[in-house]
């Protein structure tokens, strides 16, 4: 009798468990909410995002190569990835995504490696090292998300030279939101801003900026503006330039005109955004491989200075020496008939790493210059967030100066720098700028001249060769890709944060500063310890587990042997 009473209830209360789980799940319908237990709420989406991906309304495909048998790191990598697409098409099913290895058949894996370097999407080759044995894997740290006939790639990787590659995952996983988001509006969305190359002072020749306009173009209409017509036509220029967002003046080599000035400082009055890369010292290093390996360092007048000095900055005609620098190859002798080739550390050529928490450089690789200047910032109105700085361990050299790549030889100490350094050479400045020409005389009569100018933004780099891409038989290279030594630099990255940021309208930059905690292994501790390791990760749980099972058959038995 209490075996059939006992059994009964036993019915009801699974009758009851069922009948629930149907109305919650009924319920999930019309009601969807997902937690996120994080700590870092890596997994929160932000406002930002939401707003991009809630307006795809066809499918939009995102295709992940990160698949196939590759290291621990890179496990990592995949699973952070996969869960943010998971959010990402939780919040809108339109987007599906799926993990491929490209080469999984042997057969086609030479020909989708060629097709892969063809888009730009190199894998990499690495070694790992797991409890003394290594191996080497070929991985592919890219995405790429397609939407109608529009196509854009995702890095999952990022390159930060000298870092560990658990040190490159977490920095990554960090810009896995910000990269998807991105280019998810970049092919979602139809160009709206455009962006003016100012052209006529001596500026870059379109080879060398080649690689910067095809990456801008992507997500903005970009075109070359010249400014030869100020001197006959001031005001047509001036009403032209006007419909531009964005002007870029990259390394100009002659001085600017009165005129000239003014359509450039009544284009920042009326909310033209800017993006200066200028040369204080005439000093490069075309010019230095030269048979004597020898120049004179001399200051370049590009009439400049009182213009940015009204802005609330001055640029000083001196170089930054650091010891934090990128290296150059130069002979260093013969072997046979082959030219031997080493390299050194050319102290001209900073490696900065950007210690900013601004969302333009945070969490980003080094970037190279190229015979910087300081930036000296002046105290006025405008707020000023110095992005980059030249190392502790450098200074300044004054001009006229002979420089010779001879130097590389030089030995210093520590004593030469100190309380010299972190030099800014990239300054950021926000606010309601004045006009240089506020209470003077014009160059040109302009009737719609502005004293002061709205809120607005521009970006100061002291060095004009950070945007310069370098050539191989003509044909221009990646931004950062140093043909002699193989290093790729965060030249590019940097400047296209800068242009996102200025011409940014929905705040698609800021989600760079959200900050992810994954805390590293530490793989000499888990080695030391790792018998004891497979004995709570392996041992314990079948343990406990043989426990469970022992006591619920005893309790069982007692129970129902009555």
């Amino acid at each position: 009798m209490v075996m059939k009473e006992n059994k009964s209830n036993a019915l009801k209360q699974l009758r009851i468990v069922f009948l629930a789980l149907i109305v919650i799940n009924l319920i999930s319908n019309f009601f969807f909410k997902r937690f996120d237990l994080t700590q870092d709420k890596r997994y929160t989406l932000s406002a930002t995002t939401l707003n991009i991906i809630g307006e795809i309304d066809s499918p939009l495909y995102i295709e992940v190569y990160l698949e196939g048998n590759f290291p621990s790191e890179f496990k990592r990598l995949q699973n952070e990835t996969k869960q943010l697409l998971e959010e990402f098409s939780a919040y809108n099913s339109n987007i599906i995504f799926n993990f491929k290895n490209p080469i999984e058949k042997e057969e086609t894996r030479v020909e989708k490696m060629k097709e892969f370097y063809t888009k730009g999407m190199q894998p990499l080759s690495i070694t790992v090292e797991d409890k003394g044995k290594q191996s080497q894997e070929v991985v592919f740290p890219w995405a790429q998300a397609t939407y109608a006939d529009k196509s854009a790639k995702i890095a999952l990787l990022k390159n930060l030279m000298g870092a560990s590659t658990e040190q490159k995952v977490i920095s990554s996983v960090q810009h896995l939101e910000f990269g998807f988001a991105e280019a998810i509006n970049k092919i979602s969305k139809e160009k709206q801003k455009k962006i003016a190359v100012i052209k006529g002072n001596g500026e870059l020749q379109d080879a060398f900026i080649a690689d910067f306009v095809k990456s801008t173009r992507e997500s903005y209409y970009i075109g070359t503006f010249t400014l030869d017509s100020v001197s006959k036509q001031p005001t047509q220029t001036l009403q032209a330039l006007k419909k531009y967002d964005l002007a870029v003046i990259a390394k100009p080599t002659e001085a600017f005109t009165e005129a000239e000035k003014q359509v450039v400082d009544q284009f920042i009055m009326n909310g033209g955004k800017t993006l200066w890369l200028l040369d204080a010292v005439n000093a490069d290093m075309d010019s230095l491989y030269n048979e004597s390996g020898a120049i004179l360092a001399m200051p370049r007048e590009l009439n400049l200075t009182d213009m940015l000095f009204k802005y609330g900055i001055r640029m000083q005609p001196l170089l930054i020496k650091d010891e934090y620098a990128t290296p150059i190859k130069l002979a260093s002798g013969n072997e046979g008939s082959e030219t031997q080739m080493q390299e050194y550390a050319w102290k001209f050529s900073p490696f900065i790493y950007p210690t900013s928490t601004n969302p333009i450089v945070k969490n980003m690789e080094g970037i190279k210059f190229e015979f910087a200047s300081p930036i000296e910032i002046l105290k006025n109105d405008i707020k000023k967030t110095v992005l980059l700085s030249s190392s502790e361990y450098s200074k300044t050299v004054g001009t006229p100066s002979p420089i010779s790549l001879e130097m590389v030889t030089e030995e210093t100490t520590p004593e030469e720098y100190e309380g010299k350094g972190l030099l800014p050479v990239a300054v950021l400045m926000e606010g309601k700028f004045n006009s240089m020409y506020k209470n003077r005389v014009l160059p040109f009569k302009d009737n719609t001249f502005q004293a002061s100018g709205k809120d607005n933004k521009m970006i100061v780099i002291s060095d004009g060769d950070v945007i310069k891409n370098q050539l191989d038989k003509g044909v221009p290279l990646e931004l950062g890709f140093d043909k002699w030594t193989n290093q790729l630099y965060g030249n590019k990255d940097f400047l296209m944060n800068c242009v996102n940021y200025l011409l940014d309208d929905n705040g698609l930059i800021n989600i760079r500063s959200k900050d992810v905690d994954l805390p590293l292994l530490n793989k000499e501790e888990v080695y030391k310890n790792y018998s004891l390791a497979q004995l709570i990760t392996v041992g314990l749980p079948i343990v406990i587990l043989a426990i469970f099972g022992f006591l619920f058959t005893y309790l069982r038995k007692r129970k129902y042997s009555k």
